[in-house]
């Protein structure tokens, strides 16, 4: 967001986030509630958990959801509310390059840069992949009990939690190294500044005009 904000728009953009919020945490309840009523009913397995360890499931979904929704809608507040004129015409023009860049990489360029732009998003959801596969071979062990299952699903939620850690390490120093070679300095600033006072001299002729 801008600086310099007035309450409000201070209030607008809190209701924004707000209502991105309650969006998040209704479509995370409405794809983890009915997943757990259907496991509930038709996985056996299942059944035997502890009520925490569904409720964890049923967290692990809202939560994503609801941090990107949340985030999506004060994204979506500013573009509308504070690019306007000059600034929102610069900010159209650098998503019409960014389009024509992508549109000129080979598949494989976009893979990563894709994967680039949301590592985070990639890595949380191969964890929570990663849980699932596991949770999933662990409940078909009929040898152990279900405190044993637990436990042993602790122990792979640790090591998967490591093996995130260290992706988003060597994505993060990947990423430093690339930007380091394609070092670029952000003109933005420069073209706002001259677009505005482009604009007020447009305006100042135009009351000149006016008045005379």
């Amino acid at each position: 967001m801008k600086a310099n904000i007035t309450q409000e728009e201070l209030k607008a953009f809190d209701r924004a986030t707000v209502r991105g919020s309650i969006e998040g945490v209704v479509a995370g309840l409405a794809i983890s509630l009915p997943a757990s009523f259907a496991a509930q009913r038709y996985w056996p397995a299942y059944r035997t958990l502890p009520l925490p360890l569904k409720a964890l499931g049923v967290v692990l979904v809202v939560g994503p959801t609801w941090a990107i929704q949340t985030e999506r809608r004060g994204v979506e507040f500013d573009e509308e509310y504070n690019w306007k004129g000059v600034s929102r015409q610069l900010l159209d023009n650098a998503k019409a390059r960014e389009a024509y860049e992508w549109d000129n990489l080979s598949s494989k360029e976009k893979f990563s840069k894709w994967i680039s732009r949301h590592q985070y998003k990639v890595i949380l959801g191969s964890w929570a992949a990663g849980m699932a596969v596991a949770g999933t071979i662990i409940m078909r062990n009929r040898h152990q009990s279900t405190s044993q299952k637990v436990v042993q699903a602790r122990m792979w939620a640790q090591g998967l939690t490591i093996g995130v850690l260290l992706a988003t390490g060597i994505l993060t120093h990947s990423q430093r190294g690339e930007a380091a070679k394609h070092r670029v300095i952000d003109e933005s600033w420069r073209e706002l500044l001259e677009a505005e006072a482009r604009e007020a001299e447009s305006r100042k002729i135009k009351q000149l005009g006016s008045a005379s």
